[in-house]
């Protein structure tokens, strides 16, 4: 039994639907009657635009034999002081070695987790050309995840790996989905996880570090379980460690707006007792996120089944350990040396959130040795998760392929 004793947990909110306003005389259900009277005659359109579209970037004469052009699918990509995340932020890192090359490009470069409108299209296009198409899988969508519909989300992300000429998985986690859900063998492939820029990300000094013990819930929330366990493991915490103290970013997905998630989770503190511990920061740039995790103390990753999240190797390169589900790819990513997981079962029916109790005590665990989980997490992201090699067997793929 654990020292800080168990306590029933909250059953967690469903998430409140985004197909409309729920206000009177427009809700869900008009939208999606609307919706559906209009399919019949948007979608046919939407993908004559897009076959147009994939011809039209695909015109235009070669690049010289040998040399790599890459195009991510997009006109143009954020800068660093733009707020982004997921698959954008990986296609920014590349970029830095394979600028955006919108036109005579020979290789089209596309992210599962933000691909660009008419991706498929374009796809086809440019195998009909005889260009090549490179893969990076992140997760799939299923039943316990996303709900209804998600054969609809998958469908895309099948084709894109049986037109794929090599396909990056950015973990076995995302490999084991994906053989299971798309059924699709590719070309080529192999695991390559989520890369970060080790000398940008590092470690606060010593006179910079947090001096109360500050938990990072970082990324984006877009389930209200996340932040509730993160709230609940809080105010376990705080009867230990009176320092306590949370940081909740991103958007808060569930909720009609920032704001309206904002009240509600602060409600949830505020009925524990919590509610002067806990601050919201939004959505931040990756030009802000090394001063982000460097005023953290310990990441809490509570999201279930987190197919190969950034936010954690970002965290361990500023010499920040991990408290996490032990689902998806994260262990993984954290090892047994850089944090501690909260284990849990396998589902694909329903999302199972980390037990509060149990983050609380992997919460304590990691303070008190908390110099030597950091050095370790920092020494991990170096030795595995460093930007420059990520980069290299990037050239090395596409210089094969377009040789």
């Amino acid at each position: 039994m654990s020292s800080i004793g168990k306590r029933r947990q909250p059953p967690d909110e469903r998430r409140i639907a985004t197909d409309g306003p729920a206000e009177p005389g427009w809700g869900a259900r008009d939208a999606r009657t609307l919706r559906a009277r209009l399919r019949p005659v948007v979608s046919p359109a939407r993908r004559v635009i897009e076959r147009l579209s994939a011809v039209w970037q695909t015109a235009g004469g070669r690049p010289p034999l040998g040399c790599v052009r890459v195009y991510f699918g997009f006109r143009s990509l954020p800068r660093p002081d733009e707020i982004v995340a997921g698959g954008l932020v990986k296609i920014a890192a590349l970029a830095r070695a394979f600028p955006n090359t919108p036109r005579r490009w020979n290789l089209l470069y596309l992210v599962s987790s933000r691909l660009p409108p008419g991706a498929v299209a374009l796809a086809r296009a440019a195998k009909r050309k005889g260009l090549r198409v490179v893969v990076n899988q992140d997760g799939v969508a299923y039943h316990g995840w996303y709900g209804r519909g998600w054969e609809t989300v998958n469908a895309p992300m099948a084709t894109l790996l049986g037109l794929a000429d090599h396909v990056f998985y950015q973990s076995r986690f995302c490999r084991m989905a994906a053989d299971l859900f798309l059924q699709v063998q590719p070309a080529a492939w192999e695991i390559l996880p989520n890369a970060v820029d080790t000398a940008a990300f590092s470690p606060a000094a010593g006179t910079e570090r947090p001096q109360d013990l500050t938990l990072l819930l970082a990324g984006s929330q877009d389930k209200s379980y996340r932040v509730r366990r993160a709230i609940d493991a809080l105010a376990l915490v705080a009867r230990r460690r009176p320092d306590a103290r949370l940081v909740i970013t991103g958007r808060l997905g569930w909720a009609d707006s920032y704001e309206g998630g904002r009240a509600m989770a602060l409600e949830w503190a505020r009925q524990i007792g919590v509610a002067d511990r806990v601050r919201f920061t939004g959505p931040y740039s990756q030009s802000q996120a090394v001063e982000l995790f460097r005023q953290a103390t310990i990441l809490l990753h509570t999201k279930y089944n987190d197919p190969c999240p950034a936010v954690v190797v970002e965290a361990m390169a500023c010499g920040v350990p991990v408290v996490y589900s032990a689902t998806g790819g994260v262990p993984e990513l954290v090892g047994s040396e850089a944090g501690v997981g909260v284990g849990g079962e396998l589902s694909w029916d329903r999302d199972l959130p980390p037990d509060a109790v149990d983050l609380a005590e992997a919460v304590l665990t990691v303070a008190e040795r908390h110099q030597e989980y950091g050095a370790a997490a920092r020494q991990r992201a170096v030795d595995r998760f460093d930007l420059g090699p990520w980069l290299r067997r990037h050239t090395e793929v596409f210089g094969r392929l377009v040789e």
